[in-house]
């Protein structure tokens, strides 16, 4: 590679040792644009185009501009035509993130040549935005017509502005990068553009890229070169690597890079009152120098050390006991421009030990500096550590290294001579290998114990609630007194005539001049499947030739009776998995399988080899001999009649990955006492703050699924009531509940619903099968057969016999769609209104029918009709989010269960926003809107990403092609599925909205489920009856 392209020069180039990632970094010495390459193989393309945002006030100046960059650009005008063109071009849309020092705008595609065609529209837009007031009214802040804030900036913060994320935090900065809502109310365009000029300029931007082009770097070289730096120059921004004379570089050369130092104080706020019996404490300490980063890697290990697994000394103390004082403590750190910000928040803490946690906290650690540190234990953490880190950079090197390129971008070195360092902490790992523990004790005591710290105690508070509610019913009222009807009138005819400026139709010449790319250019994951046992089809070999894995495999011993499934993939890892049945689970057991789900990695075990382990000594061994573990309701958002358990090693450690799912399986112990820790801890976390969508899931399946459904009985507000009574039958009736525990396990280890999966680099596993029979041929009653009727030498006798064995009996998948009650069958009227304690914003799901089946022959023409629906800059989002009304909306279809769904987030008014949805949706249908072929076109490029990204890496693409072949009964190739949707017609398509999308916008075929503000309860639930429902209100 040259030295030099065109007007860049290349001043690093970092080969990291720990992966296969070649990472260049480029600066134009005309313009001062920077880019990074982050080159490895993927079929994935992702950009991260980073801005240094630096900002001394809360008006929220850096996000309303993060929004507008999207309206309109000097050479592309017309809001929209950025989203289009990447639609066009196998993206899955478009985002951006504001933080406290930088805003970044990404993009990802299957394959670099969309990714080519899209990068100098985006760096227009980002560069040379229009920043219309029309773009303004809407995407920011305007008053509707009945005196409310609206616009989608406005809707964003408002559901932040009392959430307790987001009040913790605004007392840990002299800002808010988002805006706090009543100075984003004041804020105006000059203001924006003002910041726009200042900040977003070419010597202040970074284009961080990664993935594999046909060309390599230079393809990506020669578009900025030919296409990106001429606008650069012909708008006068040729002032050179340092700017134009006077140009500070955001926090490094601002009052923001001086390093103060911190002042012990201990701040109370006030927050929503979630549940009154709890708080959260946030405590932070000035770290060492960002570039010190053998500290910093070294306070990392130590927090590791403290909290990432049940036994880990504070876990231990605080959470893992029958009375815990809190639900997490997670330890955090954050880059600042001279110094690294250290913090550790605790959640839930009881209210009666929120003031003096903090002391509690420093006597534990000196506590633990006074007895040295377990050294052996240590070593694991960092080893463990190297392991994780190995595989997340194996599973999405881009999400793994372009944060820390940003940071460098923002704070590091010009010259990125830092970049070796921030992109590959294993350098430091063989030198803290070394350190004593009088080493890391001294650690503790510089930085946790002997610096000044900022404790934030948040209080729950009912009179803030109070308050709140009555200051913004009195500021409503008083704008509306202000404003008269004449001003209310002039409010809606500015919001109108903006709503008009900003849909102006595109010409489809503007967008076809770009074409759609070619799926050949998309360098695809290959995957070699096989399946044994359990009476299951054979596996095509069409998607990819997989001779050499069943000759591997073939080699190993004797035929499995029982079911598991092989996905070869090049990989240094290796994941077992287990997908264990639900269906025959009785409803009276679920509260029992829940505990027994969150207990499952930390009870005590006699292994195969006949040792009892202490849960002690079974969390300490799994973290030492694995990658990770884990269990969850069923695969990839599907089927949550399973319970799915996954044991990820390195591939030398496969052997021990499988005993290990044997041990745990069968036989662990149930501990009372165990348990009783498990339930205390996890009825303790229902008093945490809970998600928006978790609270309309919970709701809908209420509604409706029958209450033996484990998408209904595992809801929290099931369990919340289920948990405190099984700690009370512990107590009284021990016996009893370690019965229940053990039919549970009988019921998942009914061996006609088990089905095991290897998934990895199989080809390099010496045993991969026999491996399978040593630890469960006495446990399913195929391999008892097999023991029995193999008598050594075996390989004889199973060269005649291995047809012969009979399978075990493997009984289907239980579906969703399996445990719908009649309201479920068929969603028609009903309608619950839920009123939280706090929030202004209204949320809302929608449920009607849709198709059912993952081979349902109408699923592609209504998966392109969702694509055109949920586009970015699509007739859906322009008539909703263009208007105001709210910040997102998205219909999604469950083929599971077989319904549609439309999901509305932060609305300020969310039956507007559902009457303008419903609008949409019949102009299509009746064809007064035109669905256009280049909408259509967009819709089949975003089905290329999204099949493209679900092969993206290879634990993904083995991912999914077990879910693909033993879960969803596909069996056909990624191209045969791409002809499928690339077939649909426009006819199919407008057929599809009909039958389909547009009952969700009836009573008759569809139920809600709404939550609103206390201050729009009562006419949210009389609005609803008029469309047509049968409302029930419920206040929580």
């Amino acid at each position: 590679m040259t030295e030099t392209y065109g007007n860049f020069d290349l001043i690093q180039r970092v080969k990291l040792d720990i992966t296969d990632v070649v990472l260049t970094k480029w600066r134009s010495r005309i313009t001062g644009l920077s880019i990074v390459h982050l080159d490895y193989e993927s079929p994935i393309v992702n950009g991260y185009f980073t801005v240094g945002t630096e900002i001394f006030n809360d008006s929220g100046c850096p996000h309303a501009l993060e929004h507008l960059v999207f309206m309109g650009s000097k050479k592309y005008p017309l809001n929209g035509t950025l989203s289009q063109i990447a639609n066009r071009s196998f993206s899955d849309g478009l985002n951006a993130t504001t933080c406290q020092d930088r805003t970044f705008y990404t993009v990802s595609t299957a394959g670099g040549q969309g990714f080519l065609q899209i990068l100098p529209i985006y760096v227009d837009h980002i560069l040379y935005p229009t920043l219309t007031q029309s773009a303004f009214v809407t995407e920011v802040h305007h008053i509707d017509p009945s005196g409310s804030d609206s616009g989608v900036v406005s809707n964003e913060m408002q559901g932040h502005e009392n959430s307790t994320p987001d009040v913790m935090t605004r007392h840990g900065y002299r800002s808010d990068a988002g805006g706090v809502m009543e100075a984003v109310r004041t804020l105006d365009m000059q203001q924006i553009r003002d910041y726009h000029a200042k900040y977003y300029v070419p010597h202040n931007l970074c284009l961080i890229v990664g993935g594999k082009f046909t060309g390599g770097t230079e393809s990506l070289l020669s578009v900025v070169q030919n296409e990106i730096e001429p606008t650069l120059v012909a708008n006068g921004q040729n002032n050179g690597i340092r700017g134009p004379p006077g140009w500070a570089r955001p926090f490094v050369e601002t009052p923001s890079a001086d390093r103060v130092p911190f002042e012990s104080k201990t701040v109370t706020v006030e927050l929503p009152p979630i549940d009154e019996e709890v708080g959260t404490l946030v405590i932070i300490w000035m770290g060492p120098p960002p570039n010190d980063y053998l500290t910093r890697n070294a306070l990392n290990f130590m927090a590791k050390y403290l909290t990432s697994s049940p036994i880990a000394p504070l876990n231990a103390e605080y959470i893992e006991t029958d009375n815990p004082l809190c639900t997490n403590i997670f330890f955090q750190e954050e880059v600042r421009a001279n110094f690294i910000q250290l913090g550790v928040e605790i959640s839930s803490v009881l209210i009666e030990h929120l003031d003096t946690f903090n002391e509690k906290l420093k006597h534990s650690l000196n506590v633990i500096i006074e007895d040295g540190i377990d050294m052996a234990r240590m070593l694991k953490v960092i080893d463990r550590n190297q392991r994780q880190l190995r595989s997340a950079l194996e599973s999405d090197r881009a999400s793994v290294l372009s944060p820390k390129v940003m940071t460098d971008f923002i704070l590091g070195p010009e010259d990125g001579s830092e970049l070796h360092e921030t992109t590959d902490e294993t350098t430091f790992y063989d030198e803290l290998r070394k350190w004593t523990s009088d080493q890391w004790t001294a650690l503790i005591k510089r930085y946790y114990i002997g610096s000044p710290s900022v404790v934030i105690r948040g209080r729950p508070s009912r009179e803030l609630t109070d308050r709140l509610k009555r200051e913004e019913s009195a500021r409503i009222n008083a704008r509306v007194q202000k404003r008269d009807p004449e001003g209310l009138a002039k409010a809606k005819y500015e919001l109108e005539n903006a709503k008009k400026d900003n849909n102006v139709p595109i010409p489809e010449a503007v967008l076809t001049k770009f074409p759609v790319p070619d799926v050949s250019s998309i360098a695809w994951i290959p995957v070699q499947s096989v399946q044994e046992g359990g009476k299951v089809k054979p596996t095509s070999t069409s998607k990819t030739d997989n001779s050499q894995l069943r000759k591997h495999i073939n080699a190993d011993g004797s035929k499995l009776p029982f079911f598991v499934h092989f996905d070869h993939v090049e990989s240094d890892f290796v994941t077992v998995r287990a997908v264990l049945s639900l269906a025959k689970l009785p409803n009276r057991l679920r509260p029992i399988f829940a505990v027994y789900m969150s207990s499952f990695f930390s009870l005590p075990v006699t292994t195969s080899s006949g040792e009892r382990l202490t849960h002690e000594e079974v969390v300490t061994r799994l973290d030492n001999e694995t990658v990770s573990y884990g269990n969850h309701l069923g695969l990839q958002g599907n089927f949550s009649e399973t319970f799915c358990v996954s044991i990820e090693t390195e591939k030398g450690m496969y052997e021990a990955a499988v005993r290990w799912m044997k041990d745990l399986l069968y036989n662990a112990e149930f501990d009372m006492q165990q348990l009783q820790v498990i339930c205390a801890k996890k009825n303790l976390s229902y008093n945490e703050e809970v998600d928006v969508q978790d609270i309309l899931y919970t709701f809908s399946a209420k509604i409706l699924y029958e209450k033996s459904s484990t998408r209904r009985s595992h809801t929290p507000l099931v369990l919340m009531k289920a948990i405190p009574e099984i700690m009370e039958r512990i107590r009284k009736n021990p016996k009893g509940v370690r019965k229940d525990f053990e039919k549970v396990r009988k019921y998942l280890t009914d061996p006609s619903g088990i089905r095991f999966s290897v998934a990895g680099n199989v080809l390099d596993l010496p045993k991969p099968r026999s491996t399978w029979g040593k630890y469960f041929k006495n446990l399913i009653p195929g391999g008892r057969f097999l023991q029995f009727i193999l008598p050594k030498p075996r390989s004889t006798w199973g060269k005649y016999l291995r047809n012969l064995i009979p399978d075990v009996h493997l009984e289907p998948i239980k579906l969703g769609n399996e445990t719908l009650n009649d309201v479920g069958r068929n969603p028609r009227k009903k309608a619950v209104v839920l009123s939280p304690v706090v929030g202004e914003n209204a949320f809302a799901t929608f449920t009607a029918k849709g198709v059912q089946d993952f081979q349902n022959a109408e699923y592609p023409a209504l998966c392109l009709a969702l694509e055109v629906l949920n586009a970015t800059g699509g007739h859906l989002l322009q008539s909703i989010r263009g208007s105001g009304l709210a910040y997102a909306a998205l219909m999604h279809c469950d083929l599971e269960v077989g319904h549609l769904s439309f999901t509305i987030h932060d609305s300020s008014d969310i039956l507007r926003a559902y009457g303008e949805a419903a609008k949409v949706v019949e102009r299509l249908v009746k064809r007064t809107i035109a669905l256009e072929d280049t909408a259509v076109d967009a819709a089949k490029s975003a089905i290329v990403y999204k099949i493209a990204n679900a092969f993206s890496t290879p634990r993904a693409a083995a991912v999914t092609s077990f879910v693909d072949l033993c879960l969803r009964g596909l069996n056909e190739s990624s191209s045969h599925t791409l002809k499928k949707f690339q077939a649909v017609t426009k006819d199919e398509i407008l057929t599809a909205l009909k039958k389909y999308c547009l009952p969700l916008f009836s009573p008759d075929t569809s139920i809600a489920v709404v939550l609103t503000s206390q201050g729009r309860f009562d006419s949210t639930a009389s609005d609803l009856r008029s469309l047509g429902f049968d409302v029930e209100k419920k206040t929580f």
